[in-house]
């Protein structure tokens, strides 16, 4: 039924008049086509910010070069290694023994590569005087370290540099994690963007309203949960639509520039479900921070009380964008956790595992809190604001106005469905 017994809408059937009401009022008006312009001026902002993704870059874990040949040879091309890098002043891969093999006994290094397990770049095989290094194309240039590496060890004199035959595999482990290092953090930065931009949007729709009193007829003839509700899924439409118009622009002009997605690392879920697991994460994070300037909209009598009341919302949004960028530089532990159970930074430290983490289950638990904590943020600030409301000024005025709140419940009974829009 979308009616109550005593005639009024039900929840659901209040929060779609809301929303179709809103989501209409935004889509037909002049202001939509300044709105489609807006993501110009943060272009330069996400330029800027490159810098800081290339210092998160050089957290990253470096790659290693695994050691696979005689026991003896091993140790002698670690003893080498701290010499070389010592004498060098560092600058050299760290080297790890892999497998300490008996005298003929062979290693399969392009298999143990292309299986993209930890950090290894590259691995050397064969003796001090013929070592082969075999790496992806990019690590290649490896060739001369292990050379002097092996000649440091075979202690000759004076010492000779033997050279290096290579062979090249299309990817490895650290090639693997450091492009979806970079997925993660163009995610992370590419969400944090579009949350901010929108749903600043849901404030100004509010305060306008009240001062106009049509809030108060709102109130008095459906659920205030419902109008919480309506109003943030209208603007996360209106938001929908823009991303739209704006992702259809920006792969057209990627395309005619002869770039694609071929050129970025796999994401850990795939491209299907990553982009899936995008939208998902950006409707969560809209409408948990989208609730929370719905309520300080509420609690706020004018424009310039919700621009200082809600600073302190947005500078606490970038140290939480931060929060899940350290995040993903640390994954596994405590610090990611406390990132995905935190509501508000729960959608971005998600993305970035979707992008570095190739299991499902957890994106399904994550998505279970979020729901959760958006409909536990909405009851909250619709509460906080019908308490406002109702127990605001002097003793005489609450009187009459909730004489007139009974008058509108009664009027809004005789209204047909949908006599709000």
């Amino acid at each position: 039924m979308h009616e109550t017994v005593s005639g009024r809408l039900s929840f659901f059937r209040a929060a779609m008049v809301v929303a179709r009401r809103d989501f209409t009022a935004v889509l037909f008006s002049r202001a939509f086509i300044f709105f489609l312009l807006g993501p110009l001026f943060p272009v330069a902002v996400f330029v800027l910010a490159g810098s800081v993704g290339a210092q998160i870059q050089s957290s990253a874990t470096t790659a290693e070069i695994g050691l696979a040949m005689e026991a003896e040879d091993v140790d002698a091309m670690l003893e080498a290694r701290n010499e070389v890098a010592a004498r060098l002043g560092g600058g050299i891969p760290p080297m790890i023994p892999l497998a300490r093999l008996e005298p003929g006994e062979k290693f399969d290094a392009v298999a143990v590569l292309e299986n993209r397990e930890g950090s290894i770049g590259a691995i050397v095989t064969g003796t001090l005087e013929k070592p082969e290094l075999t790496a992806p194309r990019l690590n290649l240039g490896w060739q001369g370290i292990i050379s002097m590496v092996a000649a440091t060890a075979l202690r000759s004199e004076p010492t000779t540099y033997p050279e290096v035959t290579t062979i090249s595999v299309a990817t490895s482990g650290a090639s693997e994690n450091r492009g979806r290092l970079g997925t993660a953090q163009g995610g992370l930065l590419l969400l944090f963007l579009l949350i901010m931009l929108l749903a600043s949007m849901v404030l100004s729709n509010l305060v306008e309203e009240k001062a106009n009193k049509i809030i108060e007829i709102l109130a008095a003839a459906i659920p205030m949960d419902a109008v919480f509700m309506g109003k943030l899924f209208a603007m996360l439409g209106i938001s929908v639509i823009g991303i739209a118009v704006w992702g259809t622009t920006g792969t057209t002009l990627l395309a005619l520039g002869g770039r694609s997605l071929s050129e970025l690392a796999n994401p850990g879920v795939g491209w299907p479900l990553f982009f899936l697991f995008g939208a998902i994460y950006f409707a969560m994070g809209y409408l948990l921070l989208g609730s929370i300037f719905l309520t300080i909209g509420s609690m706020a009598p004018t424009v310039r009380d919700v621009q200082t009341m809600a600073m302190p919302v947005t500078m606490a949004q970038v140290l939480i964008f931060f929060l899940a960028n350290l995040a993903v530089t640390k994954t596994g532990e405590w610090i990611e956790y406390v990132a995905i159970v935190f509501p508000l930074s729960s959608p971005f430290a998600m993305l970035a595992r979707a992008a570095m983490e190739e299991s499902i289950w957890p994106h399904i638990a994550a998505i279970a809190w979020q729901v959760l904590c958006v409909t536990l943020f909405i009851r909250f600030g619709a509460r906080l604001f019908r308490k406002k409301v109702m127990k605001s000024g002097p003793q005489a005025g609450r009187g009459k106005k909730k004489g007139w709140f009974r008058r509108g419940a009664k009027a809004s009974a005789e209204l047909p469905l949908g006599g709000l829009s």
